[in-house]
């Protein structure tokens, strides 16, 4: 796996761990303003999310680099 393919898998893994995680936790605003969708979150904390998914991308980038340097996995033809 050379370094473009280790950032573009990162950065994939990233995405689907974010909207995995995203969910966790949204409780929606008891008195909504007007103007304000009634399903908008009072508290989002993306800051503590985007920290948790990075942590969670790194973890499961790591178990992919490991599969496919053992050759466990192959994306070309042999």
């Amino acid at each position: 796996m050379n370094w473009f393919e280790a950032v573009a898998s990162f950065v994939v893994i990233w995405w689907v761990v974010l909207f995995a995680v995203l969910p966790f936790g949204v409780r929606p605003v008891e008195k909504g303003d007007i103007g304000h969708a009634a399903g908008a979150p009072a508290n989002p904390r993306l800051w503590f999310k985007a920290g948790i998914t990075t942590l969670v991308a790194i973890v499961v980038w790591l178990g992919v680099f490991a599969l496919v340097n053992s050759n466990l996995i192959q994306f070309r033809q042999p």
